[in-house]
Formats: structure tokens, C-alpha cells, sequence
């Protein structure tokens, strides 16, 4: 093959026709599988889950009080800003890839590359910090039915223990059950999400007849000073206009960046474009709907925590199960853990899958190495970069504590919002001529909204986390003009088929010759 010499600088896009024909190549092709029911049900399978079963807990007893399910509602109100963004960025380009094929379609390259690695940290950090919770809550189920998991394979580091064994176990099953297939990972998913909602409905059903208005009262706490334990764990935004409070006005919004961890996954939804049967109708039925069950979900069942309980005693590691305790029933901690169990098993594979699915997309493009990108033959899934995020994830989840890295995930997921938010700003005016089935309204002001709404949620997370991010993003950027830069498919001029060509060892046939 001819070398071609680089064209066009670090924010040179690639064009939506383009990246719809790289679908089209067997050799980086991709089962299409899921309905707007499958795809509304992977999203609800992943938000549902830690948000509703841990988080709700911390951030009343710590920050807001009974107005918990206030943040949850800021928190919803910001991600629906963004999805309708990401619905029509989807319905527009239905490539696998979410954000990162959105920016690149729009921004450019430098800016896509930097998202995409963004979402790198977000997704496989996240599966990585949920199997560590996972093998937690699998300790508390085995224990209660008399079979304790031996101390030594049963706890991190920090807990004395050689490995966390069940955390390797759930993120290799996982990755399995990715590698052999969209249908079934997308069957699995909605087999332990119906399980799952049976459950949620339970505690809503039955804590409903325990609540106590007393402990709404009062819904929002009155300021107090707080209690950081450092300057770089205090909310950057405090630190800033020096703040130096809890609870209150201001303790709702720090708890709604807190709860926002609730809400990864539904931009997961938009990683699946390329696996989804007529994408322009179903992806944004898909984002909206996921989006709006859930959130509703964590509204009803924040309520009905504090409603049960004073929120002072649910700053516990499980406050689902402090809850249904209180209400006298002798199985509710082997109920909410086993259900806990259930919910976190779902958003570890989705998890998974998002990252895989980013990956691919960049592998695509040749900003990753392209071997990476092919599918397995049979099941037609990305097997190599499966198994590269599921061994990934099974060691940081076996051998790692992540309570403060898992905090980036945050941070993660509010920077690839903004980017979307901006990006469907500047698609629309670059290319009007696209057909859109979904248009994001008030344009341009909603995305505008959606850009600083989610901003300023970020501004809530503590400083260490936004210097951590940084540094990640930096180490991005060197790969990015080390590798990348002159790797990509747009710097080379490499087709698809040249490149499927060259991972298999032989030249792809040139313009004229015969296949």
C-alpha cells in the first residue's frame, strides 16, 4: 500500500456518510439485534442499581437530608437535557461509539480522541468499582445462609484479604457472557432487570405503610458548617467562594453530583447505534425512556427511605436494607442484598459493553491499534477488546480499593455531556442537510443549558477528583499525539478494507483490480 501523507490538522471531522459506511464492513461489522424494548430495558438495567440501593443513603445523611429525592431530581433533570441531545446525535448517526463518534462527526478528532478516553476511565472504572460492590454484597448473601466466603478471597487489600475473589468472578463471567453475543447479553439483561424491578416495587409496596411524615420534617435541613476531612476533598465550587457549609440549599446540590452516579449508563445506550434495528426511530425512544423510569424510581424510593427512617441512620453501606429492617420484617437484609446482587450484576455488563463498544469505534478509526476492532467470527461481537475490559476490570476490582477513583466516573460522564451538548450545536449548523427523525427543541438554547446545568454539577465534586481527571486527560493527550495523530484513517487515508487487509497480512485490492 502506498503511504499517504497526513492531511488536515488535530480537528479534522469525519463526515456522518463516512462513518455510516465503516458500518458496513464485514470485517468491523456488527450484529443488528435490539428493539426499542431490548434497548429501553438495557438502560433501565444499568441506572437501576446503585443509585437506588447505596448512594441515596449517603447523600441524605450527609449532605441533604429528606430533599435527597430533590437531588436526585436535579440530577434527572440534567441528564434529560443531555439525552435529548444524545437522542438526536443518535438518531442522526447511528454508529457505535456514543460520544466520542459524536464529537467526531462534529469537533473533530483531537476533541473526539480526548472524550473517547474519557470515556475509557468512565465506563471501565465504573464496571471495575461495582464488581468490588458486588463481591461485597455476594460476602453479606453467602454469610446469611451460614457460607461465609473465606476471609482471604473475600476482601481487598484494605480489608486484609489476598484478593477479592467474587469481584474477579462476576467480571469474568460478564465479559463472557458479552463475547458470545448481543441477544443473549441483551436476554440476560432483561431477565435480572425484571427481577430487579420486582424487587424495587417490594420496597416501595411495603415501605409505603411505614413511612412517617415526622421524618420529613424538616424536608430541607437548616445550613450547618461542614466537615471535610481535607481543602482537596471539599467541592471544588466550595473551595472557590469559600463555602464552608453542609446541608441546606448547598447541600442539595453537592448531594445531586454525589447521586449523579446514578444516572452512568444511560449515554451506554447510545454506544449501541450500530446494534439496534431502524436506529433513527429507536435510540431516542431508548435514551428518553430509560432515563424516565428510572429517575422516577430513585425519586419514589429516596422518599420512602427517609420516610421510614430519620435520615441521621442511613449513612450505612446499605441503607435499603436499614430500611426494610426498621419496618420489622427478619428477611429484609437477605432480600435487599440478594436484590443489590441481582441490580449490580446488570450494570457491571453494561458497563462493560459501553467500553467495548467506545473502543471499537476508536479502534475503527485507527486511533487504537485496528486489531483491537475485529469481531469474533461466530458471534460477531468485538472478542478482543471484551476480553481486554473484563480482565481489566476483574484485576482493579480483585486488588484495588476504589471508593475515591470511583468518583471520576462522575466527573467523567458530566464531560462527555457537555460535548454533546455542544456538539449537536455545531452539527446542526456544519450539516442541516442531515436527516434528523429527532430534533432537539429550543435549539440552540436547550443544549446551551444542558452544557452549563451539567458544569455546574460538576463544580460539586471535591478538587482531588478534578485533579485527578486532568491528569488522566493529559496522559490522553500524549498518547493521542504519540500514536494517534498520525495513525488515525484521516491522517492516513486508509479505507476500512485496507485496513481489515493489513490486520490479516495481505494487500486490499486497489480501485480496478479484481477482488
Amino acid at each position: 500500500m502506498t503511504a499517504r501523507s497526513p492531511n488536515g490538522g488535530i480537528f479534522r471531522t469525519k463526515t456522518v456518510e463516512q462513518a455510516i459506511r465503516d458500518t458496513e464492513e464485514p470485517e468491523f461489522q456488527l450484529k443488528k439485534a435490539l428493539g426499542p424494548v431490548q434497548l429501553t430495558i438495557m438502560g433501565i438495567g444499568v441506572l437501576i442499581g446503585t443509585g437506588v440501593f447505596v448512594l441515596a443513603g449517603e447523600a441524605a445523611a450527609l449532605y441533604s437530608g429528606p430533599a435527597v429525592s430533590l437531588s436526585f431530581l436535579i440530577s434527572g433533570i440534567v441528564c434529560a437535557l443531555a439525552a435529548l441531545c444524545y437522542a438526536e446525535f443518535a438518531s442522526t448517526v447511528p454508529v457505535a461509539g456514543s460520544a466520542y463518534t459524536f464529537s467526531y462527526a462534529s469537533m473533530g478528532e483531537f476533541i473526539a480522541w480526548m472524550i473517547g478516553w474519557d470515556l475509557v476511565l468512565e465506563f471501565t472504572l465504573g464496571a471495575a468499582t461495582v464488581s468490588k460492590g458486588w463481591g461485597g454484597y455476594f460476602d453479606t448473601v453467602m454469610a446469611s445462609i451460614g457460607l461465609p466466603v473465606p476471609e482471604a478471597v473475600s476482601a481487598g487489600p484494605g480489608g486484609g484479604g489476598i484478593i477479592d475473589l467474587p469481584a474477579v468472578f462476576i467480571a469474568l463471567l460478564m465479559m463472557t457472557v458479552l463475547i458470545v453475543g448481543i441477544k443473549l447479553s441483551a436476554w440476560v439483561n432483561a431477565t435480572v432487570t425484571t427481577l430487579k424491578l420486582v424487587i424495587v416495587a417490594g420496597i416501595i409496596g411495603i415501605g409505603v405503610f411505614f413511612v412517617s411524615g415526622e421524618n420529613w420534617i424538616p424536608f430541607v435541613p437548616e445550613s450547618r458548617p461542614a466537615d471535610y476531612s481535607t481543602a482537596a476533598g471539599t467541592p471544588l465550587i466550595m473551595d472557590l467562594f469559600g463555602i464552608d457549609t453542609a446541608f441546606g440549599l448547598t447541600g442539595v446540590f453537592t448531594a445531586a453530583a454525589l447521586v449523579f452516579f446514578a444516572y452512568l449508563g444511560f449515554d451506554i445506550v447510545a454506544t449501541l447505534s450500530e446494534e439496534v434495528k431502524e436506529p433513527q426511530r429507536t435510540m431516542p425512544i431508548g435514551i428518553i425512556a430509560s432515563l424516565t423510569i428510572a429517575t422516577l424510581l430513585y425519586i419514589i424510593v429516596s422518599l420512602v427511605y427517609t420516610g421510614i427512617l430519620p435520615y441521621e441512620q442511613l449513612g450505612v453501606e446499605a441503607p435499603a436494607a436499614a430500611a426494610m429492617a426498621a419496618t420489622g420484617l427478619p428477611a429484609a437484609e437477605f432480600i435487599i442484598s440478594f436484590g443489590i446482587l441481582i441490580g449490580l450484576t446488570v450494570v457491571i455488563m453494561t458497563l462493560m459493553l459501553g467500553q467495548t463498544r467506545v473502543a471499537f469505534a476508536m479502534s475503527r478509526d485507527r486511533l487504537l491499534p485496528p486489531w483491537l476492532a475485529r469481531v469474533h467470527p461466530t458471534f460477531r461481537t468485538p472478542y478482543r477488546l471484551t476480553i481486554i475490559t473484563g480482565v481489566s476490570a476483574a484485576l482493579m476490582g480483585g486488588f484495588l480499593e476504589l471508593t475515591e477513583l470511583g468518583q471520576l466516573v462522575n466527573i467523567g460522564t458530566l464531560a462527555a455531556f457537555v460535548l454533546v451538548s455542544i456538539g449537536v450545536i455545531v452539527l446542526r449548523k456544519r450539516r442541516p442537510d442531515l436527516p434528523r427523525t429527532f430534533k432537539v427543541p429550543f435549539m440552540p438554547v436547550l443544549p446551551i443549558v444542558s452544557a452549563v446545568a451539567c458544569f455546574g454539577v460538576a463544580l460539586f465534586l471535591p478538587a482531588d477528583t478534578w485533579i485527578r481527571f486532568f491528569g488522566w486527560m493529559a496522559l490522553g493527550a500524549v498518547i493521542y499525539f504519540v500514536y494517534g495523530r498520525t495513525r488515525s484513517r484521516l491522517a492516513t487515508g486508509q479505507t476500512l478494507a485496507e485496513i481489515a487487509a493489513e490486520s490479516r497480512g495481505r494487500r486490499a485490492p486497489q480501485r480496478g483490480e479484481e477482488q
